[in-house]
């Protein structure tokens, strides 16, 4: 069996969804308007602003800015909060932009921590529709 034949088989035994491009908020203009006209929701370890967005999907971007420390610990952040989502189930409704921004209390917290946090900011926006 050739190796072009087993990879179609890899991705089924990846449990986890693949990122498309387009599922990323990757633009300045896309980051000020979610700044400038979206909600914000304050927690202990992340801030979460959300933006209908008028598209058939939720784009979604972690930032940790030089506040949080060194490169090693902004990666780490972004780690942590893209896990916590991950982990957590949360069922988001379509057609947002969510941009998720880290607080340098991060530093040190745990997953599970990091979850609570993210589940309770999302919960006061008022997009949440159900947590697993």
């Amino acid at each position: 069996m050739s190796s072009r034949e087993e990879e179609p088989e890899a991705e089924k035994s990846f449990p986890h969804k693949k990122k498309r491009r387009e599922d990323v908020l990757r633009y300045q203009k896309d980051f000020d308007r979610v700044y400038r006209k979206g909600k914000s929701v304050g927690d202990r370890y992340v801030v979460v602003f959300c933006l209908k967005n008028n598209l058939d999907h939720n784009r979604i971007s972690f930032l940790a800015s030089k506040k949080v420390g060194n490169s090693v610990r902004r990666n780490r952040a972004r780690r942590l909060m893209k896990e916590a989502m991950r982990l957590s189930g949360m069922r988001l409704p379509c057609g947002y932009d969510f941009v998720i921004i880290a607080r340098n209390t991060i530093d040190g917290a745990k997953c599970q921590q990091v979850q609570k946090s993210l589940e309770s900011a999302f919960r006061r926006t008022g997009v949440l529709k159900e947590v697993k």
